[in-house]
């Protein structure tokens, strides 16, 4: 038996309408917000991720999934969605549009990493990115649209953390202190951090080795090193929450993990699944366009693992929705009626009827088992004497109770009931 690759998952019939649910609440509250969908490629050229995320992540030096096509080009499967993102908007010149341009994806992502609770090779997140505002009422929006999925999802305990690391000119302070503190630690840090010290100290913060752990927590502090435009750009993101009543803890061990992000940074954590707690995080890029080649354009926006909001809401004990059921089950009586269910099926589907019949060839005491199986909601017999009066009887499989009902009126009714 061949069985699915390590790392990944399928979506059993079972469980799509949870991603259902969650997607639709997505697309709603991105509704609410202006946001409209923009879908880019599964696979990028390798170059698009290494000069976005930086060359010295994680992502991009041991994650990435990549591989040479027939033409002998690097392409890799998408780590993440906002490298994509920018370069479609360089690409199709949405600069040239008006200004701000926000757009919001669901895709599916890919890191070779070691699979756990959560994380998957190939996992699947939902994004907002907004361009053309430096506003630090932008960062403030897209941290209420992600607020305001969680909330409309019925999620509870979320803590939103938030942090600021500056800009590129006060950031060169900030590393060289980190430098300092961290090169009179090295012997105490794990290989991959004696790597980063030179590279980009920075990425150490995000270190989760415990002996890494000890280090970091007497490390500089990164608000300390903030210009004044900085810490006025923080300070009024952090009073654009309190207005809307979103709450938050300044947390300067945010710093995320991708290195085009600038300023503000945010995470929303979770109690309820583990130690990775992250559910949804991001902040903002605003140089992330010139570094792929475009020009200078402001940009804030987010990422949010699907997997990890159904685990949070699992934990939870929180609904999905109901799963579908059949609105109706057709059940010939006998074969030569069968063509006949099978044609008045069609029909009702046609006016939108959730509608499921026999294709087993089962006896009719099977099918009424089966029907019960599938839990539809309604019963209609089709026999002799249905098909020559054209009148049916309808059972409701809930109450028990039945109604005749004209062939041509079949559909109407079934509508009503289900209201």
């Amino acid at each position: 038996m061949i069985s699915l690759p390590k790392g990944t998952k399928d979506v059993l019939p079972s469980d799509a309408h949870k991603w259902h649910y969650i997607e639709k609440v997505v697309r709603e509250v991105a509704a609410d917000y202006c946001v409209r969908e923009i879908r880019t490629p599964t696979f990028e050229h390798t170059e698009l991720f290494a000069r976005g995320a930086g060359d010295t992540t994680d992502i991009v030096n041991k994650e990435m999934y990549t591989f040479d096509d027939k033409g002998g080009r690097s392409m890799t499967l998408k780590p993440e969605g906002t490298a994509g993102v920018a370069r479609a908007f360089i690409e199709h010149s949405l600069y040239a549009d008006a200004q701000p341009t926000k757009m919001y994806y669901i895709t599916p992502v890919f890191r070779y990493e070691r699979p756990q609770s959560g994380r998957l090779r190939e996992h699947h997140q939902f994004g907002v990115e907004f361009y053309g505002s430096a506003s630090p009422l932008a960062d403030v929006e897209v941290m209420s649209l992600l607020d305001a999925v969680y909330r409309r999802l019925g999620i509870k305990g979320l803590v939103l953390h938030v942090n600021s690391i500056g800009c590129r000119e006060c950031r060169k302070d900030y590393n060289a202190a980190l430098k300092a503190y961290f090169g009179a630690h090295i012997d105490e840090m794990c290989p991959t951090c004696r790597e980063r010290l030179d590279k980009n100290p920075l990425r150490i913060l995000d270190c989760k080795e415990p002996t890494c752990r000890d280090v970091i927590k007497d490390a500089p502090v990164v608000l300390d090193y903030l210009c004044d435009d900085c810490r006025a750009h923080h300070h009024a993101v952090c009073k654009g929450l309190d207005e809307l009543g979103i709450d938050y803890v300044v947390d300067t061990g945010i710093v995320r993990g991708l290195d085009y992000y600038t300023r503000t940074v945010f995470e929303f954590i979770s109690s309820d699944i583990g130690a990775q707690g992250t559910v949804g995080g991001g902040g903002r890029y605003d140089h992330l366009l010139e570094d792929i080649g475009g020009k200078y354009c402001p940009a804030v926006g987010f990422g949010s693992g699907i997997e990890r909001i159904m685990m949070t809401m699992e934990a939870q004990g929180l609904s999905f929705g109901d799963d579908p059921r059949p609105d109706v089950y057709i059940a010939p009586i006998g074969e030569a009626e069968r063509l006949a269910a099978f044609k008045l099926a069609a029909q009702l589907r046609e006016s939108g009827i959730h509608c499921d019949t026999d294709l087993l060839e089962r006896s009719f005491k099977a099918q009424m088992k089966y029907a019960n199986k599938i839990a539809a909601r309604h019963l209609i017999v089709v026999g002799g004497d249905e098909l020559a009066s054209g009148i049916f009887k309808v059972k409701d499989m809930d109450k028990g109770s039945e109604e005749s009902v004209a062939r041509q009126d079949l559909a109407a009714y079934l509508v009503k009931t289900e209201k």
